[in-house]
Formats: structure tokens, C-alpha cells, sequence
């Protein structure tokens, strides 16, 4: 709640600019949650509306706003996510959520047990620049992270992503 309220002012602006520039400036999806439970995800919007509905590295760049392009880099299109995060949904740090129709990525998460944790903000996968286009490397990875957490890697994964680790799904594409 702490982080929510004093990132408010970073978090209207964001806010308004979006609006200006893609008109609905929040994106609101379904996802995959911990147990495989559906939850609503919130973020930025950093695509057109017209954008389709899969995974971001499958996705043209003619779609990603210009807005969006630095959003994304300056990983602000997550800042939603913070009240995902207060409602229980997710946590600061776990494997990404991926959607529903991501059918491999599904199959590997169950095969290494992703899903016993709530999904993350940021994660391992991230940190690492495994995107969601190799499935196995990342339910690998974030099998890894989860078997081997702990307080210690939990404020490391943080502040590696604070500090410019992990672009994110088909961000390095976007420059």
C-alpha cells in the first residue's frame, strides 16, 4: 500500500498521458494466477485497442504506442499491477502470468510446478530475458527461482529490476 501511495504521482501522470495518446489508458486482462485461477491483471496500456489478444512477443510492433515503447522501458506499464498485488493476486516477485491460450507455456508450468506460486510482478524469467516464446527455458528458470527462494533473492530479484535488469517480453524488439 506503502509503494502505491507514493508512487501516486508518477502513477497519475502515466495516467494521463496514456489517455491522451491511446485514449483507454488502462489494459485490463485475464490471466493465469496461482492454481491456474483465472485473475483480472491491470496495467498500462502500451498497445492501440485494435491490438490482438496474445502474447506480447507474437505481436507486431505497429501495434505498441510510442508512449508505450517508453513506458515499457522505463517499466512503468507494470505500475497497475500494484493493485493487483494489495487484492492478493499476484506478488512483487514470482513467474510472470501468462494467458490462457498460451497452451505450451501452460504445459511446461504444470510439468515444473509454476503454478503453486501467485504470479509476479517481476521474476527470475525477466531478470533473465526469458521471454514467454521458450516455454520450457522459462518454466525451467522459474522452477529454479521457486525452489530456491528465500528473503535474500526476493530483495535481489527486486532491485535487479529496479536497476534495468530484464526487458520484458518483446521489448528489446521495440528499439
Amino acid at each position: 500500500m506503502f509503494m502505491l501511495c507514493f508512487l501516486s504521482p508518477l502513477i497519475v501522470l502515466v495516467l494521463i498521458i496514456a489517455w491522451a495518446e491511446l485514449g483507454e489508458p488502462i489494459f485490463i486482462q485475464n490471466r493465469v494466477g496461482k492454481n491456474k485461477r483465472p485473475f483480472t491483471l491491470l496495467k498500462f496500456r502500451t498497445m492501440h485497442i485494435n491490438t490482438p489478444s496474445v502474447a506480447s512477443h507474437l505481436v507486431s510492433n505497429k501495434y505498441v504506442s510510442r508512449f508505450g515503447r517508453i513506458i515499457r522501458a522505463l517499466k512503468f506499464d507494470e505500475l497497475p499491477q500494484l493493485i493487483n498485488v494489495i487484492k492478493g493476486d499476484m506478488s512483487l516477485v514470482g513467474p510472470r502470468p501468462c494467458l490462457f491460450n498460451q497452451i505450451e507455456l501452460i504445459k511446461q508450468r504444470e510439468l515444473y510446478n509454476v503454478f503453486s506460486v501467485k504470479p509476479g510482478i517481476t521474476g527470475l524469467g525477466q531478470i533473465k530475458g526469458i521471454d514467454m516464446s521458450e516455454p520450457e527455458k522459462l518454466a525451467l528458470t522459474e522452477n529454479f527461482m521457486i525452489e530456491n527462494f528465500n528473503n535474500f533473492r526476493y530483495f535481489r530479484y527486486l532491485f535487479q529490476t529496479l536497476y534495468g535488469k530484464g526487458m520484458g517480453d518483446n521489448l528489446k524488439r521495440n528499439f
